[in-house]
This record gives structure tokens, sequence and C-alpha cells, in this order.
């Protein structure tokens, strides 16, 4: 079975207002209009009965999975980043979970680490993962290494995801080729 992953579409990282978002990722979105494509896949595996799981980055209040040495995350309780509470860390509207999709909450980059990723995918029958998410680079390019090494198939939509960049974008979806098919929203067949 087929499963569509949606990765770190939150508030604090995609909206316009966001407090990570000028590092590119808002600015990325409205330039290639991302977030209204990834909805378009959402509503086509919806309507082929595939699930949709939603992953979010964040920490419960006092920050105490935070890792205070990570050079990526380590500064989030300084100014209240990915706040799992508040607005930050709640998806931004265009994709949110609908009904009684699976979310999965995770404290790293990598969408497996410490989280029921796996158990929930293997329970319901997923052996291919497609996914879309931001940021590419990392968060994208994680979980397709986590994927891979779990022996899931792994396609990549690539017109699903955000960088900061373009160059990041292009480098990130490279990287991949090697344990990922890289494909577009519209190369995706669900039959």
């Amino acid at each position: 079975m087929k499963a569509l992953i949606c990765l770190d579409f939150e508030n604090d990282i995609v909206h316009s207002e966001g407090k990570v978002s000028g590092k590119g990722y808002a600015a990325f979105d409205a330039e290639h209009g991302t977030l209204a494509r990834v909805r378009l896949v959402q509503d086509r595996f919806r309507a082929a009965g595939l699930p949709v799981v939603h992953v979010r980055v964040g920490f419960y209040p006092g920050y105490a999975q935070s890792p205070k040495g990570s050079p990526l995350m380590g500064q989030a309780h300084e100014f209240g980043a990915f706040d799992l509470s508040g607005w930050g860390g709640q998806f931004v509207d265009e994709v949110a979970p609908e009904g009684e999709e699976l979310v999965i909450t995770k404290h790293r980059v990598g969408s497996f680490h410490a989280t029921p990723m796996e158990l929930s995918l293997r329970n319901m029958g997923v052996t291919h993962v497609y996914l879309a998410g931001v940021a590419t680079d990392m968060v994208v390019e994680s979980t397709a290494r986590e994927a891979h090494d779990r022996d899931f198939a792994v396609s990549v939509i690539s017109d699903c995801c955000i960088a900061a960049n373009e160059e990041d974008q292009q480098r990130s979806l490279e990287n991949m080729r090697k344990l990922a098919t890289i494909l577009t929203s519209a190369e995706i067949e669900l039959d």
C-alpha cells in the first residue's frame, strides 16, 4: 500500500509570519505554489482511500525534548519556536490534517527517530511512502534515508517539497536519487 507523508508543514516554518520562515521557506512556497500542489496531492490520496500522514516537529512547554546543543534546533527555546502548544507548532491551514489522519510528532530532524512512524506504517500495511515536505535538504532527505533503510519503497514528490533556496532544493533532490524515485506530482500513479 502507498501512503503520502507530509513533513513539517507548520506555521513557524512555512507561514509568512512563522518564526523561521524568514530563512526562505515562505518565499520558496510563494514563488513555486508548493502548498497548493501538496493539497491537490493530498486530495488524490484521500480520494483513492490511501493514508495521508502528517509529521510535525516541535517541543512541549519547557522544551525538555529540545536538543540544546544542536546547531539546527538548539536555540528554539530562546525565541519560542516550534512550540507545540501554540500557533507556530500547528499545521498551516492549506495542508492541515483532516478527520482521523495520523499525526506524528517528532523532536528531531528525521521522522522515524523516537516516533511511532515505522510501527504505524507497518500496521497500516504501507510498503511505499511518498514524501512531501520542508525542508527538502533536511527533513525530507533524512526521512527518505530512514525509510529506505527500513525497506520501504520511497518516492519524493519534487514539486511538493520546499527548501530555503533553489540550490538547496536541487542538491538534495540529486542526493536522494541514489535511494528514492524523484518524481513530480503529475507523475504519481495511484492505481
